[in-house]
């Protein structure tokens, strides 16, 4: 078993709590949001060429641990660029077997649906259909028998899992964003770059809700799932937070980020934490917590060509890809 290197923290929280090294740059990393039914939390991880998984288990959650216990459960060959991954609910490692299930969006504009025992069984299915880049993708979170993905092609899919296309939006500019409700099964937000947010309900394939940002390019939203009446998004160099039973223009908007923002988490222990990132300037991105109750991030941190951006299921706690390594933030809030 590998550890993570424990890394000192400076008064101002700018270098990483925890760091683990990886073979190859990192595109895109994903805490599993679903209850695995094991202690460690699992962790994918996207380069060039490949998808690992892993679990991660924190001294903030485990006495015994010091600082960061890491350990690679399988490497999957992908064999182009990772773009994006989703877990499914149906990922178990207490199950005999156990069961690893995860879809990832490639940079040839293909979803692949992998499924894994993390023995024998290794495979994964194509899914074809978008005609441009996909900039993200989510499982439906009660059963996980669908899929949502969003695409410069100015469309929303969803999809079985056999690959079929069950439902199409025609969206009016790129899809950056997607989410699903985590309760109600027919309800489906999608992000535009153009500043528009759409609630579309899956039965009538109508959209139900809009929100707008006055602001583009809106590069990233995320769903509250803490209190889903919350949608956050970042567009130019700013944040934005909505209240969707009060209004359909944001309640704040705050500017963040010199180099313009570019993705959007919640935290998923508490409905008033969330992380952004900025565009790499000169090589570094920008990670900033925020917390609603606080005018200034309560913590800035920062990584060499940072990517990706992923709130842990249970801590106040999330990371972020970069040059071969991971890279973990603990927040007291």
């Amino acid at each position: 078993m590998r550890r993570g290197n424990l890394e000192m923290k400076h008064e101002t929280s700018r270098s990483a709590t925890y760091t683990v090294e990886c073979e190859d740059y990192v595109h895109v990393v994903e805490f599993n949001p679903f209850d695995s039914g094991i202690a460690e939390s699992l962790i994918a991880y996207g380069g060039n060429n490949y998808v690992v998984v892993g679990t991660c288990r924190f001294q903030e959650e485990d006495a015994e641990v010091e600082g960061i216990q890491y350990k690679t459960l399988m490497t999957f060959d992908h064999g182009i660029r990772v773009d994006a991954i989703a877990w499914s609910p149906e990922t178990r490692l207490d199950a005999l077997p156990p069961q690893i299930r995860f879809c990832t969006a490639a940079s040839d504009r293909k979803l692949r649906l992998f499924t894994s025992d993390l023995q024998a069984k290794n495979e994964y299915e194509t899914f074809e259909g978008h005609s441009d880049y996909i900039n993200d993708l989510v499982f439906s979170p009660k059963e996980g028998q669908g899929i949502a993905s969003v695409s410069d092609d100015h469309t929303c899919r969803v999809w079985d899992l056999e690959g079929n296309v069950r439902a199409c939006f025609v969206l009016r500019s790129p899809g950056m964003s997607v989410g699903w409700h985590p309760e109600d099964a027919f309800k489906l937000m999608v992000a535009e770059k153009n500043g528009t947010i759409r609630f579309y309900d899956l039965v009538t394939h109508q959209a139900i809700l809009s929100l707008t940002t006055d602001q583009i390019p809106l590069m990233s939203a995320h769903w509250c799932l803490k209190n889903t009446f919350k949608v956050g998004a970042v567009a130019g160099n700013d944040w934005f937070i909505w209240d969707i039973t009060r209004s359909s223009y944001p309640l704040d908007k705050i500017p963040v980020h010199a180099d313009r923002a570019r993705l959007f988490r919640w935290s998923r222990i508490n409905e008033n934490l969330f992380a952004t990132i900025g565009y790499p300037g000169k090589m570094t991105s920008q990670l900033l917590i925020h917390h609603l109750g606080h005018p200034q991030p309560v913590l800035i941190g920062s990584a060499p060509v940072g990517s990706g951006l992923t709130w842990h299921r249970t801590l106040p706690l999330c990371a972020m890809g970069g040059d071969h390594k991971l890279f973990f933030w603990v927040t007291e809030m």
